[in-house]
């Protein structure tokens, strides 16, 4: 990727991504997990304090090396026991049913192929278990997802990847995953970036 992908962007990332805005978002992205979890796109570790009491094991599927080094502070400041799982997260180095969740926050715009990491997903999670879900995405207004088709190609090149105009909930509910609630809406900040939608879909 370059000194700007490698060095670079993981640090502007974790600025942006982890600050205060999204702890709303993240709280409720986060509760009900419980026991072992994937966590695909792991990042620097922005939903570590947000991990409920109730999870045991985190995997953390992470590409960037220089994200996981920005997580360092964030895991020692946590019980929870995360251990890194590979850098894929379409293709997940883990057993077929070995999780109870997975956790995917900002991960789905990105990924080249979400279809084939949600398809990781429903492996690794065992039947009856969890996919929570925070994801930026095509925006509900033809203004600003006109403005958002006419950026992508630049916020691509700019951010390691990264979609303005995917759109999660179809996303997760093509891979036949079964959505149990959602929320979507607008956070602050520029329009192009602000559609929000988290919520639960479990695993048939």
């Amino acid at each position: 990727m370059g000194l700007y992908g490698d060095r670079v962007l993981p640090v502007v990332i974790d600025r942006v991504c982890a600050s205060g805005i999204f702890t709303r978002w993240r709280e409720r992205a986060c509760a009900g997990l419980a026991g072992t979890v994937v966590e695909i796109g792991f990042g620097s570790g922005a939903n570590v304090p947000f991990y409920p009491a109730e999870v045991e094991l985190v995997y953390a599927v992470e590409p960037s090396a220089r994200a996981l080094s920005l997580a360092a502070p964030r895991l020692a400041r946590s019980a929870t026991r995360v251990v890194v799982a590979g850098g894929d997260a379409q293709s997940i180095e883990l057993a077929d049913d070995s999780c109870d969740a997975a956790l995917a926050t900002f991960v789905l715009c990105t990924v080249p192929d979400p279809a084939r990491a949600l398809a990781e997903v429903r492996r690794v999670v065992r039947p009856g278990g969890s996919l929570h879900f925070l994801e930026h995405g095509a925006a509900d207004r033809v203004g600003v997802l006109a403005l958002q088709h006419l950026l992508d190609p630049l916020e691509v090149r700019l951010a390691g990847g990264c979609h303005l105009t995917r759109r999660p909930l179809e996303l997760v509910r093509a891979a036949g995953l079964e959505v149990e609630w959602h929320e979507s809406g607008r956070a602050r900040g520029p329009a192009p970036w602000s559609q929000f939608t988290v919520g639960v879909a479990r695993v048939p």
